[in-house]
């Protein structure tokens, strides 16, 4: 069976959760500690970033792109990663949207993690949410649509607003309601994004 090596509270962690529940793919789950030194993640990823996926024959495959990718062809190609090149496409930059707001996001938390609180940089605190701001504004103007199998773009998008909720007390819903809406759509219809949540 394939391991995954990520933790709990990863966004990127969870995309590969819910898309390998999608895909009614079995995954070993194994936690992963990216600080420290001694676990085998650095190995298995000399990045020393989650989530990782170890296959059969000890082959490590990162980042979380990379990872869907492959269970997408496991699961016979097509099925999260659309074929056709408008769709495909499509779905690729909806995934860059929803990457790039976990990223942003695990940067501002970083800094209050990393730094001493007389150390925090607000210019680059208010840059990491610049990115989110205008991606939600984005996504608001222009909800992702809720396919019968969600695509990856799709699964990263609710991930990434799943993340918000996370670390930021869900402050974007007041102002974003199609996308609340959207995301309700998006639960009710894709169970294990419940049942890969963590609890603030």
């Amino acid at each position: 069976m394939m391991i995954l090596r990520s933790a709990p509270p990863s966004p990127f962690g969870r995309k590969i959760k819910i898309a390998a529940a999608i895909l009614g793919i079995d995954l070993k789950v194994e936690p992963a500690d990216t600080n420290d030194p001694s676990d085998t993640v650095r190995r298995q990823n000399p990045l020393g970033k989650i989530p990782v996926l170890v296959l059969e024959d000890g082959t490590a495959l990162f980042d979380s792109r990379v990872i869907l990718e492959y269970l997408d062809h496991v699961a016979g190609a097509g099925r999260i990663i659309p074929r056709a090149p408008a769709a495909r496409f499509a779905a690729l930059r909806m995934q860059a949207i929803g990457d790039g707001i976990m990223d942003a996001g695990i940067l501002r938390v970083y800094e209050g993690r990393w730094r001493a609180p007389e150390l925090h940089v607000a210019k680059w605190v208010e840059h990491q949410a610049g990115k989110m701001t205008r991606a939600l504004d984005l996504l608001e103007a222009e909800p992702p649509g809720l396919d019968a199998t969600p695509h990856v773009g799709q699964i990263a998008v609710a991930c990434a607003l799943g993340y918000l909720d996370l670390r930021f007390g869900g402050e974007w819903r007041k102002d974003y309601p199609r996308l609340v809406a959207w995301l309700d759509a998006f639960a009710a219809r894709v169970p294990s994004f419940e049942t890969t949540r963590v609890a603030a």
